[in-house]
């Protein structure tokens, strides 16, 4: 009964709490392995304020526990910054068995989450998402391009001179700099 009243607490706090106590809550629940709080805690990645949500994410993130399951299951929420922000959650904790499941994600609705995605992709040493990366170059929102390109050279993967002339043709600044770093290709395979 402690633990259920507790619990009851705690999501009445993360849900009408201020800032301060959410976060103060938030801090106080990295070595929780109860997934109604795990869950709970997943819900405040999409919180109205950014150091909540910026607390849960870190929550998540450093919790120690088996928790890899419910953060998959979260990978399918309606919200898209649950989705998004759950396969960054699940690439800082280095949760390769989560790759086929953030792969489906590169093909999300949202510009957002497929950018999110694809940046779990290259953090996690995706190499199964390979094709997927590629294909996100052709991306039609310029932050996924982004994203992808950060992944292919997260990856080491390389690029054609005409690939890379290609995306050159963006005139962004930042992709500018990202070619720089990527490694050319030179025989008949590059993309």
């Amino acid at each position: 009964m402690i633990l259920l009243n507790n619990l009851k607490n705690i999501k009445e706090i993360l849900d009408l709490g201020t800032v301060e106590e959410k976060i103060k809550i938030l801090e106080s629940m990295t070595s929780t392995d109860n997934i109604e709080i795990i869950r709970e805690i997943i819900l405040k990645l999409d919180d109205s304020n950014v150091q909540v949500r910026g607390e849960a994410f870190s929550s998540l993130v450093l919790n120690e526990n088996k928790i890899s399951d419910v953060l998959i299951d979260s990978l399918k929420s309606q919200n898209k910054n649950i989705r998004g922000y759950s396969s960054l959650v699940l690439a800082n904790r280095k949760e390769s068995n989560a790759i086929t499941e953030i792969i489906k994600l590169t093909y999300d609705q949202s510009s957002m989450v497929r950018a999110c995605a694809l940046g779990a992709l290259g953090h996690l040493q995706a190499n199964d998402a390979k094709e997927v990366i590629y294909s996100s170059l052709c991306d039609s929102n310029l932050e996924v391009r982004k994203s992808a390109l950060q992944a292919l050279i997260h990856l080491g993967y390389t690029l054609s001179e005409d690939k890379i002339e290609e995306i050159s043709k963006q005139k962004d600044s930042e992709i500018e700099e990202m070619l720089i770093n990527v490694k050319k290709d030179n025989g008949p395979k590059g993309i």
